[in-house]
């Protein structure tokens, strides 16, 4: 069974940071003291924290132990925890100055239930996830997956619209920003789209098939159906577009 790789995920690292960085720049807290990152993959979330708070005590949470192994390895003085964002959010206790996630709330259920528990852990809360659920990649990723019969085998992603975070968080906050940004990342063909969703939106569909050889054909199927969808540029690139959602919600 495939794991989450570090080294998948990092494939495309600027792109995946970029967010968390615009993220980031947007929180209006001045000196917070104590910082946790959500789903902090291998850290590089957790390093702009630290560019942007170099005197806050900085821990990271995730599920992945390889993804722990390889932050944990690139900064062993700060704090990492293996484990699961919604079980945290429902433990009593510890309070942050900030809640951070960075691309990770979509694989987590029942938001209605798990934000609002994060954000009474915290003076603010501020998260990121991707908005193009119905974007021609993941329409065509869902389309392959009817030819492998995965149907109710594979771990559907939990976001919702802008709209459905602001009702209910607007009433548990003092105040809101709330946007969404869609980035126009530039990638080297087709098969670059496919690598970017082999280390995040393809992971539960090749954890779901049974060999490595039916991995390899889902990716070749895949990179089929994507090809009518991201038209190549005259200079051989396409344009990967990708919308995200942004959050900051403050309690204090």
């Amino acid at each position: 069974m495939p794991s989450w790789s570090p080294a998948q995920y990092l494939k495309f690292s600027e792109e995946r940071t970029r967010p968390c960085r615009d993220l980031a720049a947007r929180i209006e807290l001045d000196d917070p003291r104590r910082i946790i990152d959500l789903g902090c993959g291998p850290g590089n979330s957790t390093e702009v924290l630290a560019a942007r708070w170099p005197a806050a005590d900085l821990a990271g949470l995730d599920s992945s132990a390889d993804m722990i192994a390889k932050a944990s390895a690139a900064h062993p003085d700060w704090h990492w925890i293996d484990g699961e964002i919604a079980e945290w959010a429902a433990l009593p206790g510890e309070r942050y100055d900030l809640a951070f996630s960075n691309a990770a709330l979509q694989w987590v259920p029942d938001h209605a239930t798990v934000l609002p528990r994060l954000l009474e852990k915290a003076r603010a809360l501020a998260f990121q996830i991707p908005g193009n659920w119905d974007s021609p990649a993941h329409r065509a990723m869902r389309e392959v997956a009817k030819g492998y019969r995965l149907e109710g085998r594979v771990r559907e992603w939990y976001s919702h619209d802008a709209a459905f975070y602001y009702d209910i968080l607007a009433r548990r906050a003092l105040r809101l920003d709330l946007w969404e940004t869609e980035y126009m990342h530039i990638m080297d063909g087709a098969e670059a789209i496919v690598e970017w969703y082999k280390g995040t939106g393809m992971r539960p569909f090749l954890e779901a098939l049974d060999s490595d050889a039916d991995r390899r054909r889902f990716s070749a199927d895949y990179l089929e159906a994507l090809r009518p969808a991201y038209a190549t540029r005259p200079d051989g690139k396409v344009l990967f577009p990708f919308r995200r959602i942004f959050l900051v919600a403050y309690t204090q």
